[in-house]
């Protein structure tokens, strides 16, 4: 196999959207599916509003092309892909509401709740987390039932209460708690991280690989969780809103603890660094198979919006 160049890595990345963007669409439609009643339209339109909206759609290709790495079937980890997206969108709609982080604009454009209402948001958000689930265990995503019931699972623990949201939760606590290192880490772990780790993780599971084999898939997804987040908190301070799409400065303006307002950018950046090296290492066995992989974390630690 050819080395990944950083212009073929864009390219599989441009792809990776697009193929996701088109699943999005056939799942978001207006066919009733067996054992629904109907699907409302404003509902529709306020969960499409909130998916098919742009955006680079890295978890579903982290899904995509750890599946490619380990030669899971293709059109079931787009499916899988696909449904990883809908729980990402939901927690950037809930997360935007005035509750929450009270964020006007997304991606550009204003977020569901001003743009419809902020109950149309909170049934918008709870209809694509159902909906996740919903795709990866149908038959349509065409893998044996244990395995899917192995994706539902760890979906459900990247998502909840001990991932996503346990983290969104200490993220608001953490205005005003000022935590330290180790408490960051965990925040960050889970709230950002978890998903991450998830779209790792699901291509291994998806293949059937051996334990040994998704829980290196696993840790770099962790890895490339905290360089994400990381590298996000390096924006919050060194960016606009008019090349991020979204309000910047947010997290000192509320005294939230973030590892870059407890070490400084420098040190932010040093670690940045030694993450990408750690990444790469861990997926050093696969050889020049895995360099897309090698190069998302790259690309992740380096992005400017």
């Amino acid at each position: 196999m050819e080395s990944a160049s950083p212009e073929l890595f864009t390219v599989r990345l441009e792809s990776a959207a697009s193929q996701v963007e088109d699943a999005l669409e056939k799942i978001l439609n207006q066919e009733v599916r067996d054992g629904e009643i109907a699907r409302p339209d404003r509902l529709l339109s306020a969960m499409r509003y909130g998916v098919l909206n742009g955006g680079k759609r890295l978890r579903p290709f982290l899904v995509i092309e750890s599946a490619r790495l380990l030669d899971a079937p293709p059109a079931a980890a787009l499916r899988i892909a696909a449904a990883l997206e809908c729980i990402h969108c939901y927690s950037l709609i809930h997360d935007d509401l005035p509750a929450m982080d009270d964020d006007a604009l997304r991606r550009g454009q204003p977020t569901v709740h001003i743009a419809f209402d902020e109950a149309a948001a909170i049934l918008a958000g709870d209809g694509l987390l159902t909906l996740a689930f919903d795709v990866i265990s149908s038959d349509e995503t065409e893998l044996p039932a244990d395995i899917r019931l192995r994706l539902v699972s760890a979906l459900s623990r990247a998502a909840g209460v001990g991932g996503m949201v346990g983290g969104q939760a200490l993220d608001l606590m953490a205005e005003q708690d000022r935590p330290g290192e180790a408490e960051i880490l965990q925040l960050q772990a889970m709230k950002t991280g978890a998903l991450l780790r998830y779209a790792c993780a699901a291509g291994a599971i998806a293949a059937g690989s051996d334990d040994a084999t998704v829980a290196r898939m696993t840790r770099f997804g962790e890895i490339i969780g905290l360089a994400f987040q990381l590298a996000d908190d390096l924006l919050d301070v060194t960016s606009d809103a008019a090349t991020l799409g979204k309000a910047t400065g947010k997290d000192a303006g509320r005294g939230k603890g973030t590892l870059v307002s407890l070490e400084g950018a420098d040190a932010a950046r040093l670690r940045l660094a030694s993450l990408v090296e750690d990444a790469e290492a861990v997926l050093s066995p696969y050889g020049d198979k895995a360099e897309t992989l090698k190069l998302a974390a790259h690309f992740i630690a380096s992005r400017r919006k």
